[in-house]
């Protein structure tokens, strides 16, 4: 790797921290950035997913105040995050490079309607809840573990824009203020990303100059974007994650 080169994979490491750990889909920026050194796609895959674990738990960090009373949420959708990524992680060294090609921008497309949806959406269910005099379930239920594991399965594979389809997800789910959700949010990313990683040391390569160029911008990128990020408005923060997340859709359509 020249020393462009390694300017290049740590900047990109600081812009998808920050991207991370406000809306998601920094793996976007990293990936694309990755594979024009020369790394084979699996290789760079996986050495993404180690170099980001410090971003994401500088982000969980930065939100640490919006994390209060949600220990048992955490603790409960954090398994369901551990499973998926581990089934993902398999996934891909077991199937194609590119099995998910197509489904991924139909998945985020979805995730994003329901985000820019999630105030009508909520409103509904609410109302619908308290016709039928049901209280609201802490931890979204069943429907949110199984949604949110499935997404990890996601996550684990490639793990691009995971974090708009968990926020779409607990935006319906979970009746929260957006930014509380963000911090739940990130703290899956960091499992996501953490067991990806781990499951990958054993059984593919990495290449740890870019390991250690995406660790150290990531990190960095996660503070910045905790500190902007909190700062944001509820519909600020949505229409945030609504024109990344359609960026995001149109580079993987496009790629």
């Amino acid at each position: 790797m020249t020393p462009g080169e390694m300017v290049a994979v740590c900047m990109a490491g600081i812009s998808a921290g920050a991207i991370n750990t406000v809306v998601g889909s920094g793996t976007l920026i990293t990936f694309p950035v990755l594979l024009a050194t020369g790394l084979p796609p699996v290789t760079a895959t996986v050495s993404n997913a180690l170099g980001l674990i410090p971003g994401s738990v500088s982000g969980a960090i930065g939100y640490r105040s919006e994390l209060s009373g949600q220990r048992r949420r955490i603790l409960k959708l954090g398994v369901g995050a551990l499973l998926g990524s581990f089934t993902g992680a398999t996934l891909l060294l077991a199937l194609p490079a590119k099995a998910f090609e197509t489904v991924v921008p139909v998945l985020v497309g979805l995730a994003l309607v329901l985000v820019a949806l999630q105030p009508v959406i909520s409103k509904r269910v609410r109302a619908r809840r308290e016709r039928a005099g049901r209280a609201a379930h802490r931890d979204g239920g069943p429907l949110l573990f199984i949604g949110l594991m499935l997404a990890s399965v996601y996550g684990g594979y490639f793990a691009a824009a995971q974090g708009i389809i968990y926020m779409s997800l607990m935006g319906m789910l979970l009746d929260e203020p957006m930014q509380r959700l963000n911090a739940v949010k990130n703290v899956l990313a960091a499992v996501v990303n953490t067991v990806a990683a781990l499951f990958f040391l054993f059984v593919a390569d990495f290449d740890w100059t870019a390991v250690a160029l995406i660790a150290v911008g990531s990190a960095l990128g996660g503070q910045i974007g905790a500190r902007a990020g909190r700062r944001l408005r509820p519909v600020v923060l949505r229409g945030l994650i609504v024109t990344i997340g359609t960026v995001s859709i149109v580079q993987m359509l496009l790629g």
